[in-house]
């Protein structure tokens, strides 16, 4: 699983939260932080820096950005790290805290690291455990040693699951208007910012899936989205 939008594929067939995203109101608040979790920025709270990275949920993403070991300064023991591997594929190296507070809103957060084929490889045969996860895709749990290890890899792409439903009033007002707008099937539209790394899937049936990776990347998100 080498490709960053596969992380979609975890939300499949979830069934959507009644809830809706208030503009200007928290009704879209979970559970409050607790001890081992801090709250970080709103989803639509990107900021672009220099060398083309962005800024989003305490962490960069870029060239010389945010790595594991940030992550875990901000989550520490709720972020968990596993290989995601659908048969026959080597995975990829993700870390997942779920439920995670952005600001007045909660939801899941995929992080997906930069790590070799060859050790992703090592770590999944080193695994303490495995899971089925969706479908046939298995979810290996890292032994403590390779945690440990982990912690240099960057952050290459970034992924938050909003509890709360979005419509397409609220992601205009929030996020602005996007470069383009893309349907992928009959109950999935992409809002596309290519200058923030930001696609940003709404699903009438399901769960909504918000990507971000360094702009530079961006055509890893947007080329399987056109392909279709």
């Amino acid at each position: 699983m080498k490709q960053i939008w596969t992380i979609g594929a975890m939300v499949v067939g979830a069934v959507a939260i009644s809830s809706v995203l208030v503009l200007g109101h928290d009704r879209a608040s979970g559970p409050q932080s607790g001890p081992n979790q801090q709250s970080v920025g709103l989803p639509w709270q990107i900021t672009t820096l220099p060398a083309g990275r962005v800024g989003v949920m305490g962490l960069t993403l870029g060239a010389g950005g945010s790595t594991l070991a940030d992550a875990q300064k901000l989550w520490g023991p709720m972020l968990e790290l596993a290989v995601v591997a659908a048969p026959g594929e080597d995975g990829t190296l993700e870390a997942f805290v779920d439920p995670v507070s952005a600001g007045f809103i909660s939801g899941k957060l995929v992080l997906t690291l930069d790590a070799p084929a060859t050790a992703v490889v090592g770590l999944k045969a080193r695994a303490v455990k495995s899971d089925y996860m969706e479908s046939t895709t298995k979810k290996y749990t890292l032994a403590m040693a390779d945690r440990e290890g982990a912690a240099a890899y960057a952050i290459s792409a970034l992924t938050f699951i909003p509890q709360a439903k979005l419509d397409a009033a609220s992601v205009l007002a929030r996020f602005g208007a996007p470069q383009e707008r893309l349907r992928t099937g009959r109950d999935t539209e992409h809002f596309l910012y290519p200058a923030r790394g930001l696609d940003l899937a709404l699903n009438a049936r399901g769960k909504d899936v918000l990507q971000y990776v360094a702009p530079a990347d961006f055509e890893r998100l947007s080329a399987p989205l056109h392909a279709r």
